[in-house]
């Protein structure tokens, strides 16, 4: 038998899935000279088969004992690695309720029996031709959005590096910084997707130093009072500077550049909160920072050991930094220490 627009013939693998042998004969001869057919003859074999050999499409029988045809479509559909196979429902039953249940469990078309060779065909080599193209199209879209988020991470950097032109070693700070904050957010419990938005974030925290005076910021002199007013404003000025932005991550960086400089005691700027009225995102950063400040070596100053920081930071409790986030920073050492080690071997 012959049909237009078959694509991909033999390499293209169908799952019949039916408890009845004649309709799994049927649709075998209509199939085989077409595509590589599997064969189930449950709905607890046809998930063993799709976990081991994934077909790239399946006609699955509703009216199967035990397991039916639309709990084997929703288990399909809730997994990641097979929601993306095209499901067509084999039925006898034709009437709009059927179909809708059908539809919601994620099917994309039926085949009413009995079951006819050219109608077979047609909606098989419909769907398999739509599957590869949607397929097609995600690995486009996954294409450019990681060059959207590659450039948006250069974008990051070179907007992070601004802030400190006379900081050579910036670079690996933020990075780094931005790791420490993310182990940080994600032993406090923060979601997936906003320890991510903080690792972003963080490394724009001192974006506002773009405003201070390059006397003030390279003074080789301790600063009197009034240069220490101009440069706590650095913490206003990149407020500004990124709270232009409806974004989420630009409103989240514009709250650390804000509070990242408060302390839990309320002795901190700009404007001397106190405990939990800094944003956590901000104590989380300020904690970071000054672990990785602490740890890294600058031409006026040797590198604390890990061990000598932690000890600051604990110390440090109540009185600069959250103390629940000290704690939980205290007992994620060996996180910190992966992250310290993984960037000691690129910089």
């Amino acid at each position: 038998m012959k049909v237009t627009n078959q694509i991909g013939l033999k390499d293209k693998r169908v799952l019949i899935v039916d408890d009845v042998p004649r309709n799994i004969d049927l649709l075998k001869e209509i199939l085989a000279e077409h595509y590589q057919v599997q064969v189930a003859k449950s709905g607890q074999a046809a998930l063993d088969i799709i976990h081991r050999y994934p077909p790239d499409l399946v006609l699955l029988d509703i009216m199967m004992p035990g397991m039916n045809g639309f709990e084997v479509c929703k288990r399909l559909k809730a997994a990641p690695e097979t929601m993306d196979i095209p499901v067509i429902f084999l039925t006898a039953i034709n009437d709009a309720q059927h179909e809708q249940e059908g539809f919601n469990v994620g099917c994309v078309d039926f085949i009413t029996k009995p079951i006819t060779p050219l109608t077979t065909l047609s909606r098989v080599a419909t769907h398999l031709k739509l599957a590869e193209n949607n397929k097609q199209n995600k690995q486009i879209i996954e294409h450019r959005t990681r060059q959207l988020d590659d450039a948006l991470q250069s974008a990051i950097g070179m907007l992070g590096e601004v802030g400190q032109l006379n900081d050579t070693d910036t670079g690996v700070h933020m990075w780094r910084m931005a790791d420490y904050c993310a182990i940080l957010a994600r032993a406090i419990g923060w979601s997936e997707d906003q320890v991510e938005l903080l690792k972003l974030a963080a490394p724009l925290h001192d974006t506002g130093k773009v405003g201070i005076p390059h006397s003030i910021l390279k003074s080789p002199n301790k600063l009197n009072e009034a240069e220490w007013e101009i440069m706590r404003q650095h913490t206003v000025i990149g407020h500004q500077i990124l709270i232009k932005s409806e974004a989420p991550l630009f409103k989240l960086a514009a709250e650390v550049a804000l509070g990242h400089h408060e302390k839990w005691d309320g002795s901190g700027y700009p404007y001397g909160l106190i405990g939990t009225a800094i944003p956590q995102s901000a104590r989380i950063v300020a904690l970071a920072d000054v672990f990785d400040a602490l740890t890294m070596k600058r031409s006026y100053k040797r590198s604390w050991s890990v061990e000598e920081a932690l000890e600051h930071i604990k110390n440090a409790a109540n009185s600069h930094f959250d103390p629940e986030l000290v704690a939980c920073f205290l007992s994620i050492e060996n996180q910190v220490r992966d992250v310290q080690s993984k960037w000691d071997a690129v910089h």
